[in-house]
C-alpha cells in the first residue's frame, strides 16, 4: 500500500509549516494555507493511496485554508472529500452555505468550488481523516451529490458511523495491508461513501416538489446579487443545486424568462433611486451600474426601450414639483 508520512519532530521548527502545507497542497489541490503558529507548527499528516482514491489522517493548530476561484481556475483536479472531524472545531463556507463542524461531524465539499475554512482555536488542534476521490467515480448521477455540498452528516449513527470506524480501522491497521490490498481497500472505501450519500440524497427532497419554496429563494437571491454584472442564470442554478432546466422551469410558471425577470428588477431599482431626493446629485451612470448595468449606452437603450424616454428626463421628471415621476 501506498503511504506517505509527515512527522514535524524531524524537521527544523522554520521548516515544518512550509513543508507540511506543501504536501497537504499536493496531495489535495492548491490552497492559500496560513496559521499564526507558523513559528513551533506542530502537525502530522498521513496519506494512503488505494488506486484513485485517496484516505487522510491529519493534525494540526489552529491554520486558514482559501481554496479562492483563481486557483480553481489554474488547477481544478475535480475531486469530492468527505472529511470526518475527530477533535477540535471548525467552520466552513462552501457552496453558498456556512457550516459549524465539531467532534463526530463529517461533510462533503468538492475542489470545484470555492472553501473557505478555519480550523482549531489557539488551545485546540484538529485530528481530522478525508476521503478524496475522482468525482466521476462516485456511483451516483452526475452532481446529484453537489445538493449535499456543506451539509453536516453524524459520524456517530447509521452509515455515517460505519464509515467512520471504517476509515479509523484502515489508518490504524494499514501497516497490516499489501500492495494488493490497495485497490479493494479504494473499492470498499468508496462503497461506503457513495452508500451515505446516497442514503442522505434519499432524504432530501427535489427542488421541484416545492417550486413557491425554491423560487422564494432564488428571488431573494436574485435580489441581494443585482449589483453583479456577472449575474447569469448558470450561476443562479448552481448557487440553488439544480439545473438550468429547472431554473427555467421556475420562471417560465410565472410567466417570464430569467433574463427578463432580472432586467426587470435592475431597472425597477434604477429607477426609484433616479427619483429619490436623496440620490439626486449621484450621475445615472453610477446609479445604473450600482444595480448591475455596467456600459452607460447599453443602459439607456434598455431603459428608453422599457419606459419610452431616457434616464435623464425620467429624473427630470421624478424630480419636478410634486416629485410624483412619471408612471412605468
Amino acid at each position: 500500500m501506498d503511504e506517505t508520512v509527515f512527522r514535524w519532530q524531524e524537521l527544523p521548527e522554520a521548516e515544518r509549516f512550509a513543508c507540511w502545507r506543501d504536501m497537504a497542497c499536493d496531495s489535495h489541490a492548491p490552497n492559500v494555507v496560513d496559521s499564526e503558529q507558523t513559528d513551533d507548527f506542530r502537525a502530522t499528516l498521513r496519506v494512503l493511496g488505494l488506486g484513485p482514491v485517496s484516505v487522510f489522517a491529519l493534525t494540526y493548530p489552529a491554520l486558514r485554508s482559501d481554496r479562492t476561484p483563481r486557483l480553481i481556475r489554474r488547477s481544478d483536479p475535480e475531486l469530492y472529500n468527505l472529511t470526518f472531524h475527530q477533535r477540535g472545531r471548525a467552520c466552513a463556507v462552501h457552496a453558498g452555505r456556512e457550516i459549524q463542524l465539531g467532534a463526530g461531524d463529517l461533510m462533503l465539499s468538492s475542489t470545484s468550488l470555492p472553501l473557505r475554512t478555519r480550523m482549531g482555536t489557539e488551545h485546540e488542534p484538529v485530528t481530522m481523516m478525508e476521503v478524496l476521490f475522482p468525482q466521476s467515480m462516485l456511483p451516483l448521477p452526475r452532481g446529484a451529490a453537489d445538493r449535499l455540498l456543506t451539509l453536516p452528516f453524524s459520524g456517530q449513527a447509521g452509515l455515517g458511523a460505519l464509515l467512520a470506524q471504517f476509515l479509523t480501522r484502515l489508518t490504524t491497521e494499514s501497516a497490516a495491508c499489501g500492495p494488493a490490498d490497495a485497490g479493494r481497500l479504494g473499492v470498499v472505501t468508496l462503497d461506503l461513501t457513495a452508500a451515505l450519500l446516497a442514503h442522505h440524497l434519499d432524504d432530501t427532497t427535489p427542488p421541484e416538489a416545492h417550486p413557491e419554496a425554491l423560487a422564494t429563494r432564488i428571488h431573494s437571491y436574485v435580489r441581494q446579487h443585482l449589483g453583479d454584472p456577472g449575474l447569469t442564470p448558470r450561476r443562479i442554478a448552481a448557487a440553488h443545486h439544480i439545473s438550468l432546466r429547472t431554473l427555467h422551469r421556475v420562471f417560465e410558471r410565472q410567466g417570464a424568462t430569467v433574463t427578463a425577470w432580472i432586467r426587470q428588477q435592475r431597472l425597477d431599482g434604477v429607477r426609484r433611486d433616479l427619483t429619490n431626493p436623496a440620490l439626486a446629485a449621484r450621475p445615472i451612470h453610477a446609479v445604473a451600474a450600482a444595480w448591475g448595468f455596467p456600459r452607460a449606452a447599453d443602459f439607456t437603450r434598455v431603459f428608453r426601450a422599457t419606459y419610452g424616454m431616457p434616464p435623464s428626463e425620467y429624473r427630470h421628471l421624478g424630480m419636478g414639483p410634486g416629485r410624483r415621476g412619471p408612471r412605468p
